[in-house]
């Protein structure tokens, strides 16, 4: 448990400049106003403030980070107002204790949606003070060396957040101890047995590993000492999760694993930097193919370095990282370097660029409506599998792992992926949905022909969330009428297909309600936003039954009778389902199980409660027994076959009994193949006295392919019967 004389101690050692008199009186506030709060491991709460605050100091943040830590959770849960922080230590501290709190007060109707909110408030408050997301990182961090306290399925709920959100954030802000601590904890909450299997194996080998660390460091060490100045060797393990991925996500042996050792080399400038390159390929045996090249081409978090895999003389391999000190700063501390070492990230601007994709992820979303997608969008582009492409110019673009050309095409510019009509990859024409590979030359072939833009197709094809809400937004702007005409046809077969059945004016008053859910202002924009993909229908269609059940549970019979009633002087246009029912043309049916009815066969209708008119046999052993009964004899209603139905394929399943002989079985598929029968399950089972029975279902267009299929099936040497299941 840690108390304030810790947090002072790590500021003094510091020597930053901060203002010790403000922490002070914000530890004071806070003490005050958690004083009898606990947490859950029995230590008084104001231990986890004091916590978040130390390890914003170990990365070098500033006195507001520290006060802000200090003052986090007084707002959310003390009778603190925020006014107040404003009021003592200013609008800068109070912002980022506000860009803190969490969105608690807000009805949501799912944990997923309170989950997306509270992380787009996050992101919007990072984009504006990037410092926000630093102390959430600090609180998340110290909340998870915590977590056993919490009980297993909130830790594992924890831990997948932590991995799909938090860690993501920490590697795209740079900060490298903390995106490994998060990552590592989290993954013995939600593999443990994993997690034990690889601390057995680098506990198994851990003398003779830092032997082997220690050893080629001071192999280097001799080497390179005396002609650099200002020089530091150190080695280390790979983290657990890295090791992890690796093992079980890549499906790689341990001893497939090349860098499960490696050896920093940090000197003063770039040019040292290559020449120590030199240096370690004349000492080591390098690995083909195990070159990256991270100074030239940054990764997109600013990190920078030269890593190289070798082998030394026992053929033992690891990897060689070598940097300068600025680069090792960005490197360990990311952003927060601008803070901990002023000089390694110079102005104002200069941050802000550093920040940009916070933007350019709240931009990609301000579209979208459906707070899940927004929630997946961002873990998606928090991704840190990343590929670096170049135009034809030379330029790098930096994508996510999987990501198409057509991704690439939006990444150099909105309009040339909206004009896109083809793509090459070193100098060859390739299809659109083709993933870029780091290293690669992209070049986009685009029209400028009127009215061109992008296909609907794209946005299932792409990777990345800013590219898909670029094609919506197009979409969104450009084609509002057939939108709106899209979504409504999505809809309506989608209530079609779930028998949700609704009086017009009872569909009036039942969309203007799922429309206000979803915080949209007209049916018709709830409609556009169904068309081009702003709101994902499989999504919330759960929701929409639900809603539908609790208001109009018996809607559908009664809905459903008053339209046989209707239908029963009328001759119907057609029949989609093959099935006509008392004369009307559009009605939902399903074939019964019970006797799986096939053309050809009499059928008759039973309305069911929200499922439509199942269709059975009429002498099937489910009606005969509910036609004597009064209650259910209502139910009952006149189905005949269409004309449409023969050109519809049913299932039908078929027993065959015979004497068990080899080749039997194979005789059987390959007449059922001769006939074109497509086949979707087959049975066989050993029966007594050397007999066998088999179960075959296959696809059929009615009652006379299935007596020829009978029929065929008993001229096979050995077969006695075939007979027509019933269940």
């Amino acid at each position: 448990m840690y108390v304030f004389e810790d947090l002072l101690k790590i500021i003094k050692l510091n020597d930053a400049g901060y203002d010790v008199g403000k922490i002070n009186k914000a530890y004071e506030i806070a003490a005050t106003a958690h004083q009898g709060q606990m947490r859950k491991s029995g230590d008084p709460y104001i231990s986890h403030p004091i916590a978040v605050a130390i390890i914003l100091a170990d990365l070098g943040m500033d006195t507001e980070s520290v006060v802000a830590a200090l003052l986090h959770d007084v707002v959310e849960d003390t009778q603190v107002e925020i006014d107040t922080i404003r009021k003592e230590f200013g609008e800068e501290t109070a912002q980022l204790v506000d860009g803190m709190t969490k969105l608690g007060k807000i009805p949501f109707s799912s944990r997923e949606e309170q989950q997306a909110e509270n992380v787009r408030k996050m992101l919007i408050a990072m984009a504006q003070d990037v410092r926000v997301i630093i102390i959430k990182l600090a609180d998340r961090l110290h909340n998870m060396r915590t977590a056993d306290y919490w009980g297993e399925q909130k830790a594992r709920d924890k831990a997948l957040e932590t991995m799909e959100v938090y860690a993501p954030i920490a590697h795209r802000l740079g900060i490298r101890a903390i995106k490994e601590e998060l990552e590592d904890i989290s993954l013995r909450y939600l593999d443990p047995v994993a997690c034990k299997e690889i601390d057995n194996l680098l506990q198994t080998d851990k003398e003779e590993q830092d032997h082997f660390i220690e050893a080629i460091r001071e192999k280097i060490t001799e080497r390179l000492s005396g002609h650099y100045t200002d020089l530091l060797i150190e080695g280390r393990v790979k983290s657990l999760y890295s090791i992890y991925r690796k093992l079980y996500i890549q499906g790689r042996s341990y001893d497939e694993i090349y860098d499960i050792y490696a050896i920093r080399v940090i000197v003063t400038t770039v040019n040292e930097c290559y020449n120590v390159l030199g240096e370690v390929h004349d000492m080591f045996r390098p690995i083909p193919h195990r070159f990256k090249d991270y100074i030239s081409t940054p990764k997109a978090n600013m990190y920078q370095s030269l890593h190289t895999t070798v082998f030394d003389k026992a053929a033992i391999p690891f990897e060689v990282q070598i940097r300068t000190w600025d680069m090792h700063h960005t490197a360990e501390y990311g952003i927060a370097a601008h803070w901990k070492y002023k000089a390694g990230i110079q102005g104002k601007d200069s941050l802000e660029d550093k920040i940009a994709w916070v933007r350019q992820l709240l931009e990609s979303q301000k579209d979208s409506v459906d707070v899940q997608e927004i929630l997946g969008s961002i873990k998606s582009d928090l991704t840190s599998d990343e590929v670096y492409v170049f135009t034809p110019k030379g330029d790098v673009i930096t994508l996510p792992t999987g990501a198409t050309v057509i991704d690439f095409a939006y990444a150099i510019h909105t309009q040339v992926g909206n004009r896109m009509v083809g793509a090459k990859i070193d100098g060859r024409m390739v299809s659109l949905d083709t993933p870029v590979q780091t290293g690669q030359i992209v070049s986009i072939i685009t029209t400028n022909a009127k009215g061109h833009g992008p296909s609907r197709d794209w946005i299932s094809i792409v990777k990345t969330s800013s590219t898909r809400n670029k094609i919506r937004s197009w979409f969104k702007k450009e084609r509002r009428e057939e939108n709106i005409q899209q979504g409504r046809a999505e809809l309506e077969k989608e209530f079609r297909r779930n028998n949700l059945l609704l009086e017009p004016e009872q569909m009036d008053e039942f969309l203007a309600r799922i429309t206000r859910n979803q915080r949209l202002n007209s049916v018709e924009e709830f409609y556009a936003a169904l068309g081009y993909g702003g709101i994902s229908l499989t999504k919330i269609m759960p929701r929409i039954k639900e809603l539908y059940n609790q208001n109009y549970k018996d809607n559908s019979e009664k809905i459903l009778k008053k339209q046989l009633e209707k239908a029963a002087t009328q001759k119907p246009r057609k029949a989609s389902s093959g099935v006509i029912v008392e004369g009307l043309d559009s009605c939902l049916v399903k074939f019964s199980k019970c006797c799986n009815p096939l053309p050809g066969d009499q059928i008759i209708g039973y309305i069911t409660r929200g499922y439509g008119v199942s269709i059975h046999k009429q002498d099937c052993i489910n009606v005969t027994s509910s036609l004597n009964d009064p209650n259910q004899k209502a139910r009952w209603v006149s189905c005949e076959w269409s004309e449409a139905s023969g050109k519809e394929t049913f299932k039908s399943t078929v027993d065959i009994y015979g004497k068990d002989r080899p080749g039997l079985l194979v005789d059987v598929s390959i007449a059922l193949n001769n006939m074109h029968v497509p086949v979707y399950s087959l049975i066989a089972r050993e029966q007594p006295e050397d007999s066998t029975a088999i179960q075959i279902t296959f696809g059929i267009s009615g009652l006379d392919q299935l007596n020829h299929i009978i029929k065929t099936l008993c001229r096979i040497s050995g077969v006695n019967r075939v007979e027509r299941t019933v269940q």
